[in-house]
Formats: structure tokens, C-alpha cells, sequence
């Protein structure tokens, strides 16, 4: 039987590929800090449209600060604008309802409903691209599926609330929708730059909806610590979240840095349960685990 030849692997590429791992985790856990400035601010008496109106006018000052540092331009063309413009609706869609949800389910659930966009842009893509469902594909539908269930249920047999979960899939299925146009547009622009504009559009998106139909124009943060909360939100959940995702990809490809994204909501339900005091029962971990593994084999049979 011959041998199996010795492969020697470059210290500097090995460093890099360790690099692109602690990046891409540091990206799901700066995400998942999302509830921790949310709920404190809620907390504070801001409406979920103020807090995102903070969190995303933060993000576009550093996000301007950062394609000024790379050199790049800030020139669209039309075919551009109108799909940045798209892409902002559904941030808008997706930010709005993701967090409005923390009103009416714990914020660490909510993170783990999220997580299952990469199940929707699975079906979103076999529906309008026929790309074939493999059985994989429904394998990883049923495990999410009986994950949520346990989850409806929630802990002690408490129901969750059905708003929430409608909130929810809302969110999650508005950023499958902006993934799979990402993904097909492919817009010939960096991912930084990109989610600049997306952002900008955002912000108007959630402006309109803040005077016509929600709590009216954001107020005027009065208190220093309302103004740290909206900084970190702008910062940590948002530019660090996406500069680290961006630089994960490059290092050690998309596939691992989509599996590592799992890290987000567990960082989203320790959040919920060591600061905020939310409950945490066997039945929610075991729908929690549920939905996370069918994700994960979504992330690794696509590679």
C-alpha cells in the first residue's frame, strides 16, 4: 500500500488560515452584540426605527471614512443606483423587523430565527433560478423546522408570541431576498462600498417610515450613554461585523466563514441570558441547536 505523501504547509499560509478564522469569528460575534445596544436603548424610552436610525447613520459616517482610507470612488451608474436602492429597501425591511421583534420574543431567539435566511435563499433560488432541491437541501427545511417548533413552544411550554415569529420570517426572508440579488446582480463594486450606498438608502427608507407610520422623526439623544449605545451599534454589529466578514472570505473562502456564522446568535443568547436575565430551558437549546446544525449543513454541502 503506498504512502500517503507527507504535505508540508507554509507557516505563513497556516497563520493566515487561523487569521481567517478568528476574523471570521469575531465578525458572527460582533454581529450577534445587536440586543445588547437595542435593549438597553429600549430601555431608554427609543422606538426600534430611532435606535436603527442611530445604529445606521453611525455606520455610513465610518463606512465614508473607510472607502475615503481604501482610495476608492464614490460614482454609481444608473443600473446602480436603482439595485443600491433596492438593496436599501430591504436592509430597511429586514433591520425594521428584526428588530421590533425584541419586543415581542427574547432578543437570542430572534437571532436564531434570523439564521435561517441561508435555508431561504436555498428555496428562493430553486423557485426563480431553477436551481435543483437536493435532498440535503430538504433535510436541513425538516431539521429547522422541527427546531422552530420546539422553539414555538418555548421553555416550561409557554407559547411564543406568533407576532414575533411573523416579524421574524419577515426579516429573514427579506435578507435571503437581498442575498440572492447580491449574489446575482454582482454589482462591480467592493462589498464596503456596496453596503455604504445600501446603508445611505436604508436610512431614507427608515426616515419615511419613521414619519408616516411609526413614532415620527428620531428624537435627539439627551443622554451620554444613549449616544455610546448608538455609537456601538453603528460600530461593533455593523462596520467591524462587515470589515472582518470581508477579510474572513478572502483569508479561508466563504463556506467557513458562513459555518463560523453560527457563532452569532449563540453570542446574541448569551447576551440575552447573562445580561438581560432571559430565560434559557433544555426545549429552547435543543430547537436553538436544531435550526443552527441545519444551517451549517446548508453552509458545507453548498461548498
Amino acid at each position: 500500500m503506498p504512502r500517503t505523501p507527507h504535505i508540508v504547509i507554509p507557516a505563513k499560509a497556516g497563520i493566515s488560515v487561523l487569521k481567517g478564522f478568528l476574523l471570521a469569528a469575531l465578525s458572527a460575534i460582533c454581529y450577534g452584540t445587536n440586543p445588547l445596544g437595542a435593549l438597553n436603548l429600549y430601555a431608554q424610552g427609543y422606538s426600534p426605527e430611532s435606535v436603527l436610525f442611530y445604529r445606521f447613520f453611525t455606520a455610513a459616517l465610518l463606512l465614508f471614512v473607510v472607502v475615503l482610507a481604501k482610495g476608492s470612488h464614490f460614482k454609481i451608474t444608473l443600473k446602480e443606483f436603482g439595485a443600491l436602492v433596492a438593496f436599501g429597501f430591504l436592509f430597511a425591511i429586514s433591520s425594521l423587523t428584526y428588530y421590533a421583534s425584541f419586543k415581542y420574543m427574547d432578543a437570542g431567539l430572534a437571532s436564531t430565527l434570523l439564521f435561517l435566511y441561508p435555508l431561504e435563499v436555498s428555496v428562493l433560488m430553486a423557485l426563480f433560478f431553477k436551481e435543483r432541491i437536493k435532498l440535503w437541501t430538504i433535510v436541513s427545511i425538516a431539521v429547522s423546522m422541527s427546531g422552530v417548533a420546539l422553539l414555538y413552544r418555548g421553555g416550561d411550554g409557554v407559547a411564543l408570541s406568533t407576532a414575533g415569529l411573523v416579524l421574524m420570517f419577515i426579516s429573514s426572508l427579506s435578507y435571503a431576498i437581498y442575498m440572492v440579488m447580491a449574489n446575482r446582480i454582482n454589482l462591480q463594486m467592493g462589498a464596503v462600498k456596496m453596503t455604504f450606498y445600501a446603508i445611505c438608502f436604508c436610512l431614507v427608507f427608515l426616515l419615511l417610515y419613521s414619519v408616516t407610520l411609526g413614532s415620527g422623526l428620531p428624537p435627539l439623544f439627551t443622554q451620554a450613554s444613549s449616544w455610546g449605545w448608538g455609537f456601538m451599534l453603528g460600530l461593533v454589529p455593523t462596520v467591524l461585523s462587515l470589515i472582518f466578514m470581508v477579510k474572513a472570505v478572502k483569508l479561508i473562502g466563504s463556506t467557513p466563514t458562513a459555518i463560523l456564522g453560527a457563532l452569532e446568535p449563540v453570542t446574541a443568547v448569551a447576551i440575552g441570558v447573562l445580561v438581560f436575565g432571559e430565560i434559557l430551558t433544555g426545549r429552547l437549546v435543543a430547537g436553538i441547536l436544531l435550526i443552527l446544525g441545519s444551517t451549517v449543513l446548508i453552509a458545507v454541502k453548498r461548498k
